[in-house]
């Protein structure tokens, strides 16, 4: 089931989609995450070309997993972490699909990094790894946009990860799909960038909640993103960026100048 959030002249509503549209719903989306489908309460169908897609979910932070894939490890000749590298992105950075990543004057390398991100469904403290998948709402995609030059001018990565519009995030939640196993690739310009598998994650995705949910709260709505595979590069002003994910589709969005 795939939910979402949209626009339709100026508001906001809430969605599922289906038979290539979207049903509007009085659910919020993660309301109807933890809900059986048979109880919502169905409104108005429209057409993807008739609607705004929006963020699908509004979270308190977005918290980011630094080199989660063995290939990305290998590609870079580091060893393999013992445990989670965690940063934190604002939730000032995120947009939605088909909107416009900013290029900020500020730096002259600004990367793509495909990303499968995890939507919690209810507030998450102290979780166990057998019962950690129970607080996921689902799954959507993102891209971690990254200024690159100034990761490594500054020596940590706050701002380099925290620019306006970084977080691109969506089209929607896919709350029914294997998180373990999913292709995953980045494409600029329709030419292939980025062409891995979730599989090849150091930490599954239950390892990771339960990691974080022993360091800090997750509350609902909250986003982990699970880390990107190899082949990461620039982008530039004009670029088209699409990240997808097997079971969860294309998230899309251009490079803009502030100029």
């Amino acid at each position: 089931m795939k939910l979402l959030r949209f626009k339709k002249n100026g508001r906001k509503k809430n969605g599922v989609v289906i038979n290539g549209g979207v049903v509007e719903i009085e659910h919020s989306v993660l309301e109807a995450s933890q809900s059986p489908p048979d109880d919502f309460k169905r409104k108005n169908f429209y057409s993807l070309d008739e609607i705004k897609i929006i963020p699908p979910v509004q979270p308190s932070k977005v918290v980011c997993v630094g080199l989660n894939y063995r290939d990305h490890a290998e590609e870079l000749n580091m060893d393999m972490p013992e445990e989670p590298v965690l940063f934190l992105k604002p939730p000032t950075t995120i947009i939605g699909h088909n909107d416009s990543i900013v290029y900020p004057p500020y730096s002259q390398q600004v990367d793509y990094e495909a990303e499968l991100a995890v939507v919690i469904g209810r507030d998450a403290r102290f979780v166990n790894f057998e019962d950690s998948l129970d607080f996921v709402a689902g799954y959507t995609s993102l891209n971690d946009v990254t200024a690159r030059d100034l990761q490594q001018k500054d020596g940590q990565w706050t701002r380099a990860k925290s620019f306006d519009t970084f977080c691109p995030l969506g089209p929607w939640i896919e709350t029914d799909m294997d998180p373990s196993s999913q292709k995953i690739s980045m494409k600029i310009n329709d030419k292939i960038k980025q062409n891995s598998n979730t599989k090849n994650m150091i930490f599954p995705v239950e390892e990771l909640i339960s990691f974080i949910s022993n360091i800090m709260t997750l509350k609902a709505g909250d986003v982990i993103a699970t880390g990107t595979p190899p082949g990461v590069g620039p982008m530039h002003v004009g670029d088209v960026a699409e990240v997808n994910i097997e079971d969860i589709g294309i998230l899309q969005n251009k490079i803009i100048s502030l100029e």
